[in-house]
């Protein structure tokens, strides 16, 4: 018997001549699992023959098209054609294996505990074969456990020491089957477009008890099960294996909750929801590694939602006059800044500049720059065969079956171009100043078994591919600490694509998330003008809604930090008086759940008392953030979850609960609310001001704000800003 032991969270290991298995999962005296687990699984295969699978030579035959496009009010993508190459290798005797039953093929199971770091224990089970055809095949499988955190996590390695090529799939790291009463699931990440939860919360009926499973695999590969066992979906993954090599999956945890539930004034709390906006934020950035953003980049304005491709020196000019004024902090050019685009889709299938747009690229940079504004690029993917140094440099670095979109070719990231492109971005950051790149377009699921690349099946690419993606991240960032990367849904997966999850924010410290939203944005990829066949009445609701979309968007990811995602975007365009002061603050408020990320549109469009607004709510949010780091911070335990029909409210709030607390109401509800704030220290004294109505409301004790003694009027689609500070501060 091994017995794990991570504060609340116990977990106990039977080894015998059979195999090993999890007996038992306890938190406090409550056994989690239904059954004796069978701990890890997978199948094998045989090669026939026994070589390596030959990849595919580019012999000119079509593959597949791309075609931007738009549905459902976001960006799509129309995809044609197919590929017909076949692999002439045979797998055979297959053999479903788990760590329950490896006695019948592996002769023996050692463990060994380690220290690897100051804090951190390691368990290494492994079980070597000796036995017929996996004589000489190690299965490791690896629990970790971090002082002061009731988590465990865990991991598999195969190595094949054997002469036989061999493939895995149906691999499953943490292969367990919760008691029923344990499976009320609730997602902390979405769950769509192919992609389930990477944080998935399984608790008793009233989540007073129980754990949060969390997945490092990337993308669409990850599977959750509704038993809560984790591993790769299995239409996604595969791996082969040569002689003398290993296979290292990503991990998978457990973090464990239990308490009481808290009935407030306005909702209730439970020990789940106060888990993951407490430690579990702690756990992810200093156990897990989710990178933070010290260097600041928002707010940022994007330029593609009412220019398109169509942009120029002296279009960005103006608009980094007006965003430095508004106080922007990131300019982002969007596609249409490089050579090798289209009208169509702008994308820039070079990281050469566009002359004709831009005749000293380098001077509208500096221009940027010497704004106080830091400059981002947006790049993709694929190139040019006429404009791309990559393919003069590493002419068959293209995947294949080949992925053309507008006589661009997907480059592949499971090919040594995946160097030569994070050295790109190195390049744009020296030569230009760039310090936030958009990474964007759609690779990586359509595959790359081409002949001298990585991957040896096409189903074992896709695993490589977003492998090669985040590699190259890491490279980047490496060669040049001071540039943020943020990655989309696109190029993470599809177009619209995958959610963000917790393998991506390992690796980058933004993600764009699907869909790209255009609310009240009127024509897009068309400068604001008067000929638009708009209502600014109808334009104006459609700014309203943009504001309630990405509040329930980021509330659907409460349970990564929230200043890493970006929701495309918050529309600045007047049209005729369709943006009112009181929609602006409404943005501010509305992204603000998480950071002021991203706002869009023709900022010529602007009004003078929209500059104002614009400028005295971002200078605010700056205060605050510089003072308290209310970027970083989101609680929303034991107060109304997120409405636009009634009031609702959250914390944006630091340890010591200094910071602010935004308060929305929608089109309904009381004109007057009490507003209680649950996330201070109950005997801490707090000064409470009204920032937007610049008063002040007293002092108050911690307890006195949890009891709610606090109260505000709105009115219909109004919000406030609250900010609790030290009380000897001015």
């Amino acid at each position: 018997m091994i017995t794990i032991k991570a504060g609340s969270l116990t977990r106990t290991i039977h080894i015998d001549s059979a195999g090993f298995r999890t007996t038992d999962i306890h938190i406090g005296r409550e056994n989690l699992l239904n059954r004796a687990a069978k701990e890890m699984s997978l199948h094998f295969y045989h090669a026939s023959p026994n070589r390596e699978p030959e990849g595919m030579e580019d012999h000119g035959e079509n593959g597949i098209r791309q075609e931007a496009t738009a549905a459902n009010q976001t960006d799509a993508l129309n995809v044609s054609g197919k590929d017909t190459f076949r692999q002439d290798t045979k797998w055979t005797d297959s053999t479903a294996l788990s760590a329950a039953g490896f006695g019948a093929v592996f002769g023996y199971t050692r463990y060994t505990v380690s220290f690897p770091a100051p804090g951190t224990t390691r368990l290494t089970i492994r079980s070597r074969g000796i036995r017929g055809s996996f004589r000489n095949v190690v299965v490791d499988v690896v629990y970790e456990i971090y002082q002061g955190y009731p988590a465990i996590r865990k991991w598999v390695t195969v190595t094949n020491n054997s002469a036989q090529w061999i493939k895995i799939d149906d691999l499953v790291m943490d292969d367990l089957e919760l008691k029923p009463s344990f499976c009320h699931t609730t997602d902390f990440t979405p769950s769509e477009r192919g992609a389930v939860s990477s944080i998935r919360g399984f608790s008793n009926e009233p989540a007073t008890a129980g754990i949060i499973a969390v997945s490092e695999v990337p993308s669409a590969l990850r599977s959750v099960e509704s038993t809560g066992a984790m591993g790769y979906i299995s239409s996604y993954f595969e791996w082969v294996l040569g002689p003398v090599e290993s296979f290292t999956s990503e991990p998978v945890w457990m973090y464990a909750f239990n308490g009481e539930r808290q009935t407030t004034l306005s909702g209730v709390s439970t020990p789940m929801d106060r888990t993951i906006e407490g430690d579990f934020q702690t756990f992810l950035y200093e156990k897990i590694g989710i990178k933070r953003d010290d260097e600041g980049i928002s707010p940022i304005w994007c330029s593609w939602s009412n220019f398109g491709a169509l942009i120029n020196d002296t279009l960005i000019r103006k608009m980094a006059d007006i965003a430095s004024a508004i106080g922007i902090r990131t300019i982002l050019l969007d596609a249409g800044w490089s050579k090798g685009n289209t009208p169509s889709s702008g994308a820039p299938f070079s990281t050469a500049p566009d002359r004709d747009k831009f005749p000293d690229f380098a001077g509208t940079c500096r221009y940027i720059t010497e704004k106080g504004l830091r400059l981002g690029l947006w790049l993709t993917c694929f190139r040019h065969p006429a404009y791309a140094r990559d393919l003069k440099v590493l002419p068959h670095a293209y995947s294949l079956p080949r992925i053309e979109r507008d006589g661009g070719l997907a480059m592949s990231f499971a090919s040594r171009w995946r160097y030569y492109y994070a050295n790109d971005l190195v390049d744009l950051h020296d030569r230009y100043g760039a310090t936030y790149f958009k990474q964007d377009l759609t690779n990586i699921k359509f595959g790359d078994i081409a002949k001298g690349h990585d991957s040896r099946t096409r189903k074992e690419s896709v695993l490589r591919g977003l492998r090669g993606l985040l590699e190259s991240q890491d490279r980047a960032a490496a060669s040049a600490p001071d540039i943020h990367l943020e990655l989309t849904h696109e190029i993470y997966w599809g177009t619209p694509g995958t959610p963000c999850d917790v393998a991506a924010l390992k690796h980058v410290p933004s993600f764009h998330v699907p869909p790209n939203d255009y609310s009240g944005a009127g024509k897009t990829k068309q400068p604001v003008n008067d000929s638009w066949p708009y209502a600014p009445d109808s334009l104006r609701q459609q700014l309203l809604a943009g504001c309630w979309h990405v509040r329930s968007k980021l509330y659907a990811y409460r349970g990564l930090p929230l200043n890493a995602i970006e929701y495309y975007g918050a529309a600045t365009v007047n049209y005729k008086g369709s943006l009112t002061a009181q929609v602006q603050r409404r943005q501010l408020c509305s992204w603000l759940m998480g950071a002021p990320n991203v706002f869009a549109g023709d900022l010529s469009s602007l009004t003078a008392e929209n500059i104002r607004v614009y400028h005295d709510g971002f200078a605010l949010l700056k205060k605050l953030n510089d003072r308290y780091g209310i970027y970083r911070h989101f609680q929303y335990s034991g107060v109304p979850a997120p409405t636009d029909k009634d009031w609702h409210w959250w914390g944006k709030l630091n340890e010591k609960g200094y910071g602010a607390v935004v308060v929305m109401r929608g089109s309904g509800g009381a004109a007057r609310r009490q507003i209680n704030i649950p996330w201070v220290q109950a005997d801490r004294k707090y000064k409470v001001r009204l920032c937007f109505r610049d008063q002040s409301k007293g002092v108050y004790s911690g307890k006195e704000l949890a009891q709610g003694k606090l109260t505000l009027s709105l009115d219909t689609y109004d919000q406030e800003i609250i900010a609790l500070t030290p009380v000897s501060q001015p």
